[in-house]
């Protein structure tokens, strides 16, 4: 009893942490609360619990905007190929390996941290982007599939395009609802999704609530970038762990 209190705890705090980056960055929840979690418990348990947290503040930030209709109509190619990649690729994550999981989940870690931090902001021509996006979101549904994480290649991508910032919060929405859906729908397909985890899942949007208030009041006090920086820091730490934990 007194091991499952502390990891329910564990994972209460960690969507805490999770939503908290999300209201002050507007971004990072799924991120954090894979990377966090899979180093506790294995990445398919920790792709199970984040489907409803991730599902209904992204939704929520798709909807938040005036665009929805502009950025459905623009990115609908990339999203349907996030789809086909995430159900396809999420064989990986089903089959249940802990150790090549993580080990990847860990690589995906580092090279989204890194590559946000180190690398120069990209600029992807307009004439490529029709061909472009299919590629792009193909590549990240296989990522999705395999570690639970959303964010590469879409979310440099997306920053490359140089939308509006409103344009650019709809997009990251709608590129994390539907790899939420298709992670949810592949993992579903393959009897890897314990429905008893969706009531533990939908009991950790609470915390993942109350931590995106929390960084929603702080935003004005803090420095986003910095805040930012420091995040990017802990989950390349974090990544590295996770990728090396084999060999040590």
């Amino acid at each position: 009893m007194d091991n499952q209190f502390i990891l329910l705890s564990a994972i209460a705090a960690t969507f805490v942490v999770a939503g908290l980056v999300k209201g002050v960055t507007g971004m990072g929840l799924p991120t954090v609360a894979m990377g966090v979690l899979g180093a506790l418990i294995s990445p398919l348990a920790a792709a199970s619990l984040l489907i409803v947290p991730s599902f209904v503040t992204n939704v929520w930030q798709l909807a938040a905007g005036p665009n929805v209709g502009t950025v459905l109509r623009r990115f609908w190619p990339m999203m349907l190929a996030i789809l086909i990649g995430t159900v396809g690729a999420s064989s990986l994550l089903a089959e249940g390996n802990t150790a090549v999981t993580t080990g990847a989940l860990g690589a995906a870690l580092v090279v989204y941290a890194g590559f946000t931090l180190f690398a120069r902001q990209l600029r992807v021509p307009a004439g490529v982007e029709p061909w472009l996006s299919p590629v792009v979101g193909l590549v990240t549904g296989i990522v999705t599939g395999g570690t639970g994480v959303f964010v590469i290649p879409a979310v440099p991508y997306l920053q490359s395009l140089g939308l509006e910032k409103d344009e650019l919060v709809q997009a990251l929405g709608l590129s994390f609802t539907v790899s939420t859906i298709a992670l949810a729908a592949g993992l579903a397909l393959r009897g890897a999704y314990d429905p008893g985890n969706l009531w533990i899942s939908a009991l950790a949007l609470i915390p993942a609530l109350i931590g995106m208030w929390a960084g929603q009041a702080a935003r004005n006090r803090i420095s986003p970038p910095t805040f930012r920086r420091w995040f990017l820091l802990a989950l390349l730490i974090l990544g590295m762990e996770m990728l090396l934990r084999p060999f040590v």
